[in-house]
């Protein structure tokens, strides 16, 4: 793959790394890719150059690095227990900036072709949704998104199609909180909610137990055919 970290500049002073990768042909539409809590580990890299390869150009943004840089952890009760204190303890409104100066700096990129999508898993599918709001992206695909029912006052703010993912066996995000997803963005072109059976949080990654293939390969495909409409 053809991948590097790179430095961007922060809004309020300082600097941050994304993991950068290209695609094979050398540009592409952009893709802002939004981390769990486990930090840009070795499987959202792994995420990045996948869609790299399905010829986006895509930075993978260190969300955590006010508090820790470079976080890149597994998946145990005590990484879990890491991870969830970083995420009690970031700024929201803060990290949200950051991916908006991840946005302009991917669209400088003569790699990226000029449209961009945010696209999170988990905390990540939370911010890629904020992202849609207050970052400048121009869709976003969010999976298994915590939070996003309690955040539903920012949909007023959303005027770019959005592509929901949601596990119908996920403890953390009720169905009920689906349903409250699913009546607000009711009637918008271009944004969809997919609830996939049998399937858990964290369903999408291949390194833990929770990992459902006919539902990572679905919802996969789903997210290419919705960013091939919105920003290709």
């Amino acid at each position: 793959m053809n991948s590097k970290w790179i430095d961007i500049a922060a809004p309020d002073g300082g600097s941050f790394g994304g993991y950068l990768s290209l695609p094979p042909a050398g540009r592409g539409p952009g893709i802002v890719l939004i981390q769990e809590i486990f930090g840009v580990n070795a499987h959202i890299r792994a995420v990045a150059d996948q869609y790299a390869m399905d010829g986006f150009t895509v930075i993978a943004p260190d969300v955590f690095w006010r508090m820790q840089r470079r976080l890149d952890i597994g998946y145990s009760q005590a990484d879990m227990e890491t991870g969830i204190g970083l995420m009690q303890r970031m700024d929201f409104d803060m990290a949200v900036a950051d991916l908006g100066a991840v946005v302009s700096v991917l669209r400088a990129l003569p790699a990226c072709t000029g449209r961009v999508a945010s696209l999170g898993f988990c905390m990540g599918g939370l911010l890629a949704y904020l992202a849609a709001a207050h970052a400048g992206v121009d869709a976003a695909v969010c999976y298994y998104g915590g939070g996003i029912p309690n955040q539903l006052a920012a949909a007023a703010d959303i005027r770019v199609p959005v592509l929901f993912h949601f596990a119908a066996n996920d403890a953390h995000i009720p169905l009920e909180g689906v349903e409250k997803v699913k009546a607000a963005f009711a009637g918008r072109v271009g944004s969809a909610v997919h609830v996939y059976a049998g399937a858990d949080h964290g369903f999408n990654c291949w390194e833990r137990a929770a990992y459902r293939q006919p539902a990572a390969a679905l919802a996969r495909g789903r997210s290419l055919a919705f960013l091939a409409t919105t920003i290709a």
